[in-house]
This record gives structure tokens, sequence and C-alpha cells, in this order.
């Protein structure tokens, strides 16, 4: 990487190499939710809400997860930069540990208290009885989860994200026949409805999980070692680990938690209203998850530099790709508008709530390119440096402070149209841009944070 000319073509090839892996992951991942959500949809808009609310669990525990992760991918990065493979081992062996620890107490919720759950982001008994089984059932996922998640993290950032890429293509074909046996009880299978998706959810997941765990030990770019070799972590390494990962862990579950509760508020406007908003947000996800792919390759590349002592060559690679993030964002937004009517017509909305995913969609498209200039700035640029408590304090006091009191004063207090709420919760992301700007042109991001460990 070090012989290749940031400014050249071979930099932009090189990015490909580890950015698009990484978005067809991210695409893949977001497909599921999707296929899901097209394939109970097609039950009614009553289904299609259930399993987005009940959703809202698995969302809380994979955005701890990708936190504490992201916040372990700033040393495995930087180590791998200074070819340091033991304490990448280590450090995954910590990640893992911790992770697993989260997925087991979301299993405990999702089985013994999915009511209880339910009825935090909404009020309609009908939405919660639906949404009870496909909770419990899918509970085996967050224990699947909570080792995937950091092995996926382990083999991006020693950049071989082709790995979770195979594994995610096998686990969405997968979800997407099961879903289809188990929904509508093709051949010969029981029609199991909501239950079925979540239940062809758990078995890809479990595929999955498997498929991570062979290349991790047995694989030919496996990161290798002896099983102990993932542990023996001392105190200060610990510590330093935490301090950096404790920032993005609450950084992306606050954020969670913030987004859940825009799920609240637009929920209690009706079952029609959240449907649509539901469906949207589904779409969305598709191009976002694939634009924070610079977010992920700016972690990776950035942070093998600043591991590897070149911190003014890591700023000037920063740079250059928060631009193509930028142009992408544009790209995006105005594709999302454009197949703004054949996408929702995938759907099985009435004639009111296909006007109101329309006029979502909008909004999504028009706000796409702030949303994802912010997410790659926190995600990729702040944390390859190891700046994720000034990441944090952006991201959670814009989602607190601007986004959640406009989703409920839009939505409780004014009775603004759908549209308007979430136009008003967007705003947040114009507030994040300006400050995240000032921030990276201060080049106080700019760290190396793996001196010293043994």
């Amino acid at each position: 990487m070090n012989s290749i000319e940031i400014e050249g073509r071979g930099f932009y090839k090189y990015l490909g190499k580890i950015a698009l892996p990484i978005a067809l992951q991210s695409l893949i991942g977001s497909s599921l939710n999707l296929v899901d959500n097209l394939m109970v949809g097609s039950l009614g808009e009553l289904e299609l809400a259930a399993v987005g609310v009940s959703m809202q669990l698995y969302f809380m525990a994979w955005m701890l997860m990708y936190g504490f992760s992201s916040g372990c991918s700033t040393f495995m990065s930087q180590f791998y930069g200074a070819d340091d493979m033991g304490n990448i081992r280590k450090t995954l062996g910590f990640n893992a540990t911790v992770c697993f620890a989260v997925g087991m107490l979301f299993f405990i919720v999702a089985t013994f208290f999915p009511a209880q759950v339910l009825r935090i982001f909404t009020d309609i008994p009908e939405v919660i009885d639906a949404g009870i089984p496909y909770i419990r059932t899918g509970a085996w996922c967050f224990i699947c989860i909570s080792i995937t998640v950091p092995v996926s993290y382990a083999f991006r950032s020693i950049q071989r994200p082709k790995i979770p890429l195979m594994t995610g293509v096998t686990a969405f074909a997968i979800n997407t026949f099961m879903n289809y046996v188990l929904i509508f009880g093709n051949f010969g299978a029981p029609e199991m409805g909501v239950q079925g998706a979540a239940l062809a959810t758990a078995i890809s997941r479990t595929v999955e999980l498997s498929l991570n765990l062979i290349m991790l030990f047995r694989g030919s770019d496996h990161i290798g070692g002896t099983f102990n070799g993932f542990f023996g972590w001392g105190t200060d390494y610990m510590k330093k680990i935490v301090k950096n990962s404790i920032p993005t862990t609450l950084n992306e579950t606050l954020w969670g938690l913030g987004t859940s509760m825009y799920v609240a508020a637009v929920a209690r406007m009706g079952v029609t209203e959240y449907a649509a908003m539901q469906a949207c947000t589904s779409i969305q996800n598709l191009f976002t998850m694939a634009a924070f792919s610079i977010g992920d390759a700016i972690l990776i590349l950035v942070g093998a530099e600043l591991g590897r002592g070149n911190a003014e060559r890591a700023y000037r690679m920063a740079k250059r790709m928060v631009k193509v993030g930028v142009f992408i964002g544009i790209l995006f937004g105005a594709s999302l508008i454009l197949c703004a009517d054949p996408i929702i017509g995938l759907f099985e909305f009435t004639e009111e709530g296909g006007a109101y995913a329309h006029q979502i969609i909008m909004v999504y498209g028009a706000t796409m390119v702030f949303a994802i200039y912010s997410g790659i700035n926190i995600t990729g640029v702040l944390r390859s440096g190891g700046d994720t408590r000034f990441a944090m304090i952006t991201e959670v006091s814009a989602v607190w402070l601007i986004g959640v009191p406009m989703a409920f004063a839009g939505a409780l207090v004014f009775q603004w149209p759908v549209w308007l709420v979430i136009l008003a919760i967007k705003s947040e992301e114009l507030v994040k841009c300006c400050v995240l700007f000032k921030r990276f042109i201060s080049k106080k991001w700019v760290r190396t944070v793996i001196h010293d460990m043994g």
C-alpha cells in the first residue's frame, strides 16, 4: 500500500478491493431484513409492522456488538500496519468474549420477556401479539452474531473482506429460500407466517457462524494461531481497548436507542404510517450500508497507515476517501428518488400506505448525502485514529438533543404528516456534518493508539 500514489488510479483500485466486498456484505446484510419485509409484507401491513417493531431488539444488540467491535478494529487495523498478528488475535479474543456476554443477555430477554420489549415501541395490542413469536423464535440469532460480528471485523482489519462477504452471500441465499418455505408453507412445510421468517433467519445465521469459524481456524487466509492465542490479555491491555471501545459502544448503542425512539414516535401515529416507514427504511439501508463501506475502508486503510507511523499520508488518504463518499452519497440519493415508484411497488401497500411511502422515500433520498458524510467520518475517519470520544459526543448529542425531540414533537404534539416528521428527524444529520467537517480539517483525530501494547 505504501507504494501506491494516493492521487493515482492505483489507489482507487486498491480502495475498491477493500471497500467493494464490504459494500456487498453490507448490502447482503441489509437484504436479509429486506427479504423478510418483502415476504412478510405480502401477508399484510399488520404483519409488516410487527416484524419491524420486533427487529428493534435485534437492531439494539447488533449496535452494541458493532460499536465494541468497531472500537477494537482501531487496534486491529493499526496492529496489521505494524505486522503484529499476535496482538490481532488477542484483540479478537477479547472482542468476541465481550460480544458473547452481550448476546447471552439479549437471548435471555428475547426468550422470556418479548411482550415487555414490544411494549416499549408500540401500544397496539395486535402488533404486540404478532411480534412475540418472531422475537422468541429468533432469539438464537443473538448467540450467532455475538461471534460472527467480531470475526468479520477481524477479517476486514487484516484486509481480507472477501471472507465475510462469502459467508454473508451463503447466509442470504439460505435465508431467502427458507423464508419462501417457512412463511408460506411451501414444499410440504407448515405455513408459519411471521414466525417462519424468524426461524429462517436463525437457520441462516447458524450457517454463517459455522462458516466464519471454519475460515478463522482452517481457511487459507485464516488469522490462525492456537485457541489460547486469542486469550491472555493483561490488565493494561484490556484497559486501553476498553478506553477506546466504550465510546464507540455508547455511540452505537445510544444512536440505536435514538433510532428506536424514532420508531416509537412514528409507530404511535398508526400502523399504516409505521409500515410505510419500515419499508422505506429497509430500502434506504440498502444504499446507506453499502455507502458506509467507505467508512469501514477508511478505518482499515487509514488505521494501517497510522500503525506504520505515516500520519500525513493517513490524512491525505482519508481526505481523498471522504470525497469519494460524498460523491457516492449524491449518486445514491438521486438513484433512490428516481427509483421510488418501482421500489414501493414491491410492497403490498394500500393506496394511503403507498402515498406515505413515496413521500418518505423522497425525504430519504434528498438527505442521504448528509447521512453518508457524517457516517463515514464517525465510523471511519475519527475511529481510525482513536478519536472515539469526540465521535460519540457529536453523534449522541445530535440524536438525543435534536432528532428524538423533533420526532415526538412532530408526531404527537404538532401531529405533522409522516414525511414532515421524518424530515425534522433528519435535521440532526446537517448539524453533525458541520461539526465533523471542522474536526476533520483540525487533524486532531490523527493519532496512533497501539504504542506500549505488549
